[in-house]
């Protein structure tokens, strides 16, 4: 009796995915076919977004090619930054689709392609930020382990890509795997009428404790690196190399974790007030495209504050963009032809001996790709 039972409900949940009218009784119960955005073709803010779209993808094709084409860069660490700007890449194509389809075409369609227009969103998004929850680990594992050249750091950032995007995938699925509210109006969010609140909650606290973790583990890596320095300092008298040096590493977190709690922080507590609205009770709710836009371009601001700070990379992105220009070995872009250089040194003198070794058996990041390597303190005894 209970296969049978079972076998109906497939049945049932199999027709109402295909069932056109579940769109439009979900966004009327919502309240959100009341505004003009379903009626007529593309909006003028919806052409922006696809705008700023096309930058996101341009811009982080650019700096997936510079990884590929230069073996300088086929190393752990760059993996995840290859990792995530892909990620970004993807939430690009996928938020583009996602404003095609939406407008008056979102009552085109079927459950089943709305679950894989908004999942293809949800998955890259999560992607990016676990992509930055990864980067953060793995640089906190480095500064701990105190080892520039590990074994198992291979596996190890193979095993972080993987588990982002497995994790991502599994969060992004649900929802078609039967985690919806097709058939308890209810229990439906505003923001995205097919998903359920309880959903939404679950993913808001995984996002948020992602947000936390990420801000625990550079203010440990901040630490360290300023705990590191001061040592140094007191026994190399260096304290004005060591200054400039924990102070850019505190300028480029600051810069890092701002960015992602200024572009995320906005929707996610709007999606707090959407789990705790009842229908039709919280009007911001209509609006939810804006702050989705504004967490968007943290995708665009990612290959920026990761790679293009790094001298390396920004080196190798310029010969791959600029073809009448060849880029200098001390990082100088200059004209192919003798005209004036394009952009400034990319790296000043005090810049570069802060890249020099230090004292560490590590890398000391400073929150871009290139990291900076030092030796172990060792106490030399005088006889």
């Amino acid at each position: 009796m209970d296969g049978v039972t079972h076998q109906y409900h497939l049945s049932r949940l199999y027709r109402e995915y295909q069932n056109n009218s579940v769109i439009t009784l979900h966004y009327n119960y919502t309240g959100k076919l009341s505004t003009s955005r379903y009626k007529g073709g593309l909006k003028a803010e919806a052409v922006v977004f696809l705008v700023v779209c096309v930058l996101i993808v341009l811009e982080n094709l650019i700096v997936l090619l510079a990884l590929w084409r230069n073996k300088k860069f086929h190393s752990p660490m760059f993996y995840l930054l290859g990792n995530l700007t892909l990620s970004d890449l993807l939430a690009g194509v996928a938020y583009m689709v996602n404003i095609v389809l939406s407008g008056a075409n979102t009552l085109r369609l079927t459950p089943v392609m709305w679950f894989v227009r908004e999942g293809g969103v949800f998955v890259t998004l999560t992607a990016s930020i676990f992509s930055l929850l990864a980067i953060a680990i793995e640089r906190h594992i480095t500064m701990v382990r105190m080892k520039l050249h590990s074994g198992d750091k291979q596996g190890r950032m193979a095993l972080l890509i993987g588990a982002s995007w497995l994790v991502s995938i599994l969060l992004g699925v649900l929802p078609i795997l039967g985690w919806n509210c097709i058939t308890n109006l209810p229990s439906c969010s505003t923001i995205l009428p097919l998903y359920s609140k309880d959903y939404i909650l679950f993913c808001i606290t995984i996002f948020l404790a992602s947000l936390i973790s990420i801000v625990v583990l550079y203010i440990r890596i901040y630490r360290i690196v300023k705990l590191n320095s001061q040592r140094l300092g007191s026994l190399r008298k260096g304290a004005l190399r060591k200054s400039q040096k924990y102070m850019a590493l505190l300028k480029t977190v600051t810069i890092v974790v701002g960015t992602f709690i200024g572009c995320w922080l906005p929707l996610f507590i709007l999606l707090l007030f959407d789990v705790s609205c009842e229908v039709n009770a919280c009007p911001v709710l209509l609006k939810a495209d804006y702050f989705l836009g504004l967490a968007m371009i943290n995708s665009f601001l990612n290959p920026i504050i990761y790679t293009l700070t790094s001298r390396d990379i920004r080196r190798a992105i310029l010969k791959l963009v600029c073809f009448f220009c060849f880029v200098s070995e001390d990082g100088e872009t200059r004209g192919r032809f003798g005209f004036f250089p394009v952009i400034e040194r990319s790296t000043s003198k005090s810049e570069k001996s802060s890249h020099k070794q230090e004292g560490l058996e590590t890398t000391v990041s400073s929150g871009n790709g290139t990291s900076t390597p030092v030796k172990p303190l060792v106490a030399t005894k005088k006889y």
